[in-house]
């Protein structure tokens, strides 16, 4: 009777240390999911580099083009009016941050997380009010501009600068006396056009006629380029949407036309043969992944931030850092957990470079834009700007540093791709087939891939992306695939963001 009891001593006790384990993961992801309820969405903050990008390329001229060509153009990239198109965008961010401060405002205490999540959030609003502020006066409502102003005045926030800009704002449209120091408290506070329309009433009030000669100047050649940005950032994706409906539609027509000949139906119900339980998945994704993404790597490596933190390079680091530190411990459990199973069949962790999976992966991101495209509109429906995001996205937007960018760009699109198809899709997605079809293994694990990333406004998508991801894998039955999709996908939206960061400031 010993005997027989004694094996089960040890897994009794390793599924109790289970146990134990997802309630703490739990726990730690249930706070971060909730704590992402009101936070701020970056796709906020997108649309508004965006729009000051727009605004910056009003001063082209084109002067090297016809009239016509260069309305054309205008009308096309910049449309009808846009100023007023701008002031529209920014009362709609606006709206949004005033709403996630009034409806957060309570529970703030409570978190520091989302403390300094409303402290950046109410400085937005500064920020957006001072804008507004401008975009009014330009259009000739000094009324309105004055309001805005006033509401910054009236805020005190945190410091001074931005009341003191609101200030001197007021001072500059309506003709008031301008302190000794507005040139820079302008040049400090404001960027873009903003910045540099607050310049040109400066130099006009002073009477400044070079500075205000080589403003327009530089504002010329610079709108220039932005045009060719704005382009790029709004026409490129929209083209890559419009290629990857027509592929969309034309594989529904070769799926009802050839039936199980088709590109979409093969392997479509081929599953894995998997030797393990749902207890090795459960160890592997709970115990490996999650606990130590979630608790052990972030202990080990959080004597780095307080040393790293200060710098963007650092921050880049230490980024980069906590991912290969979280893929190599997940990498280490998932590797003792399945030791006892080896050798796998072929289809395991299958990477085979002479085949077709380029072409797998490059049509997978030609049919994720426009899923993705539509499923953001509605996300941002359901959000409203709230919900959360990767914070590494504004990080980049923001950083100005070339070495740094290259290192968050590693991260993004080499680190995360490799590592994340690897477990998801090369050990996740194969081994629920075991208990589901291979529909439901591919909606199941991107769900759980999904919710991984701790931000709620980025379940649908990400599910959406994984179950892209999922088809991908299981047509081609090469892990290269998919992680092609995946590099590509984090690739080109880091180089947007690059694009708008660099541009804007």
């Amino acid at each position: 009777m010993d005997s027989e009891l004694a094996p089960q001593f040890p897994r009794t006790i390793r599924r109790l240390l289970l146990i134990v384990i997802t309630l703490i993961v739990s726990g730690i992801m249930g706070s971060a999911l909730i704590a992402s309820w009101n936070e701020p969405q970056v796709a906020s903050r997108l649309e508004l580099y965006q729009t000051d990008l727009l605004l910056q390329a009003t001063a082209w001229e084109g002067a090297e083009l016809s009239e016509d060509q260069v309305a054309t153009l205008r009308r096309n990239i910049l449309g009808e009016t846009p100023l007023a198109d701008a002031q529209k965008a920014y009362e709609s961010v606006r709206e949004t941050a005033v709403s996630t401060l009034s409806s957060s405002a309570a529970d703030a205490a409570t978190s520091t997380r989302l403390q300094t999540a409303l402290e950046g959030q109410a400085e937005l609003l500064d920020l957006l009010d001072l804008r507004l502020g401008i975009l009014a006066a330009e259009q000739g409502d000094l009324t309105k501009a004055q309001e805005r102003w006033e509401t910054v005045k009236s805020r005190h926030s945190r410091g001074d600068r931005l009341w003191r800009t609101a200030d001197t704002l007021t001072d500059l449209w309506r003709n008031g006396t301008l302190p000794d120091n507005s040139e820079t408290l302008l040049t400090k506070t404001l960027q873009g056009w903003f910045q540099k329309r607050a310049l040109a009433q400066y130099y006009e009030r002073t009477q400044a006629s070079e500075q205000l000669t080589q403003l327009e100047a530089s504002e010329a050649a610079a709108a220039a380029g932005l045009i060719f940005t704005l382009a790029a950032v709004g026409g490129v994706p929209t083209l890559g949407a419009l290629s990857g409906m027509l592929l969309l539609i034309g594989l529904g027509i070769q799926r009802l036309v050839k039936g199980k000949d088709a590109l979409l139906a093969q392997n479509r119900d081929r599953g894995w043969a998997t030797p393990w339980t749902a207890e090795t998945i459960w160890l592997v994704i709970v115990g490996g992944f999650l606990f130590m993404g979630q608790l052990v790597v972030p202990l080990v490596v959080s004597p780095l931030r307080g040393l790293l933190a200060p710098n963007i390079r650092g921050q880049a680091i230490f980024a980069l850092s906590y991912y290969v530190l979280m893929s190599a411990g997940t990498t280490a459990v998932l590797w003792f957990s399945i030791r006892a199973y080896r050798p796998l069949s072929a289809d395991w962790f299958k990477v085979k470079l002479r085949s077709n999976w380029w072409l797998w992966g490059a049509g997978g991101y030609l049919v994720a834009l426009p899923l993705m495209l539509t499923v953001s509109v509605l996300n941002q429906q359901i959000w409203q700007g709230q919900g959360g995001s990767n914070p590494l996205l504004q990080t980049v937007l923001e950083a100005q540093d070339p070495i740094a960018l290259a290192i968050f760009f590693t991260t993004a699109s080499v680190a995360a791709p490799l590592f994340e198809e690897f477990l998801f899709r090369g050990f996740l997605l194969p081994s629920l087939t075991r208990y589901l079809p291979v529909g439901g293994a591919i909606i199941v694990s991107s769900l759980i891939f999904a919710i991984a990333h701790l931000s709620l406004s980025e379940v649908l998508p990400l599910t959406v992306l994984g179950v892209v991801l999922g088809v991908v894998y299981t047509r081609s039955r090469n892990l290269l695939a998919p992680m092609l999709l995946h590099s590509a996908w984090n690739s080109i939206t880091m180089l947007g963001l690059f694009l708008l960061g660099s541009s804007a400031n």
